[in-house]
């Protein structure tokens, strides 16, 4: 973050400065929500949660190295008071946005938005300084605490934006004002809260909408693939460009190949250049992932064979988003756990199958939640897909409509299946049942919480 003192920051978030502060007392380092990630000259935000209040961690903030504390109530030590701990990061993270001039990447979807971030901040850190999304800190305080952390020196700024409900991108967009915004795809997550699936189309456009016009350096970048999201075009005033596979994509993908491993090499077209990509990421659908970003380091100016190098060398950075483990007895656990939806369980269950080979294919599946009225039909979509594809075994985890549907119609596809009702009875099962070479795919909504099957199942018991 840019140097501020402590008064600077009350002027900023209409708090007041409280404790043993000096005049002059400066925050250097990062704003940090997590006492463990404290580093000298840090400010903690000690935020009030349901199970947790940040309060209680300023002793070991400090002790770490946190310069201060900005908080709800005084604590013991120097700190700013602001009657909403959040509403003043958005407040401090939009006087900072104020002062520096970094290109701005605004980027969302109902699927892919954290590989899609990831594969971006490595083509762009190449050029130039960049921060970008830590993991999927995405929301209304993740989005300041990525702006917070960029400084003078940063050149580019990627922001992921997630959202639960309309309104949410509007928000993140006035505070983050990216010049360029992307839109991946819409599907059928967070169907509850946005009023179906149209609800979701308009809610992911709320970040073209309110992008720069096109005469002040505006961009929109569309998946072309999409229909719902192509038709975003006519919402914005920014430029637009569409990447997708097909003929009329201004960024596109030909000759598309998966070897052995399920990893695709393919021909990156931007408006005037091409190049060879070939991904270290396994699935098919890593193709669409590495055109939006290679669209969005072209719309930043960065050449396309400088794209393609850097998508070629691209891995993974955010746990539990197909991170692959190897056992030393041969087993591969892929750990997809940190979300799950029917589009990317689709490509997480083919990306399986495309892997294995001949090895034996394991597939441990939770509920995929905020489905609304289609659970039932999605969750039999996914069991009939494991059977198309041969996989070997299903471990359905979990006892409501959604997982039963699911072992229900992969039984009755030839898939052998097992019902259990929780993550450690899924674990019980596993260590009892893995042969080694198998290939294990963890996959379920967060809520489920099987990110422990995956870590558990990483080593031999």
């Amino acid at each position: 973050m840019i140097p501020l003192t402590l008064e600077e920051i009350a002027r900023v978030v209409d708090g007041t400065v409280h404790g043993s502060a000096g005049p002059g007392l400066t925050v250097t380092g990062p704003v940090v929500t997590d006492s463990r990630e404290i580093t000298a000259g840090a400010l903690f935000a000690a935020i009030v949660g349901a199970r947790s209040d940040g309060h209680d961690f300023a002793p070991a903030a400090y002790s770490a190295g946190a310069v201060a504390v900005l908080g709800s109530r005084p604590v013991d030590g120097p700190c700013v008071v602001a009657d909403d701990v959040v509403m003043a990061l958005t407040k401090l993270a939009g006087f900072v946005r104020d002062r520096l001039s970094p290109v701005v990447i605004g980027l969302t979807g109902s699927a892919g938005k954290t590989t899609t971030k990831d594969l971006l901040a490595q083509i762009l850190e190449r050029e130039a300084p960049t921060v970008a999304t830590s993991r999927s800190f995405n929301n209304e305080i993740g989005l300041p605490l990525t702006i917070l952390r960029a400084d003078r020196q940063t050149r580019y700024l990627v922001l992921e934006m997630g959202a639960a409900k309309p309104g949410d991108i509007t928000h993140l967009v006035r505070v983050g004002r990216p010049q360029i915004g992307m839109v991946l795809n819409v599907g059928p997550a967070h169907v509850l809260t946005m009023g179906g699936i149209d609800g979701v189309a308009k809610t992911k456009g709320e970040m073209v909408r309110d992008l720069p016009a096109a005469a002040e350096g505006g961009f929109a970048l569309l998946n072309a693939d999409d229909e719902r999201v192509a038709a975003m075009a006519r919402r914005t005033p920014a430029a637009v460009t569409f990447y997708g596979t097909g003929q009329d994509a201004a960024v596109r993908a030909r000759d598309v190949r998966l070897d052995a491993a399920g990893r695709a090499s393919f021909t990156l077209h931007t408006p005037t250049e091409q190049a060879p990509v070939r991904l270290r990421l396994p699935g098919e659908h890593q193709v669409a992932n590495a055109l939006a970003a290679a669209c969005a380091a072209s719309a930043a100016g960065v050449p396309a064979d400088r794209i393609a190098t850097a998508l070629s060398s691209a891995v993974p950075r955010s746990p539990g988003r197909f991170e692959i483990k190897e056992r030393p007895d041969g087993v591969t656990v892929i750990d997809d756990a940190y979300n799950a939806n029917p589009a990317s369980t689709r490509a997480a269950i083919r990306t399986l199958a495309a892997m294995a080979g001949d090895r034996r294919t394991v597939a441990v599946l939770g509920e995929m939640m905020h489905q609304a009225e289609g659970t039932i039909h999605h969750h039999k979509a996914i069991g009939a897909l494991a059977g198309a594809l041969g996989i070997d075994v299903l471990v359905a985890v979990g006892e409501g409509e959604g997982p039963d549907a699911m072992a229900t119609t992969a039984w009755e596809a030839g898939v052998s299946v097992y019902d259990v009702p929780d993550g450690d009875a899924a674990i019980d099962l596993l260590r009892e049942s893995l042969r080694p070479a198998d290939v294990v795919l963890v996959k379920a909504s967060s809520m489920v919480g099987l990110s422990a099957v995956a870590t558990a199942l990483d080593a031999p018991a």
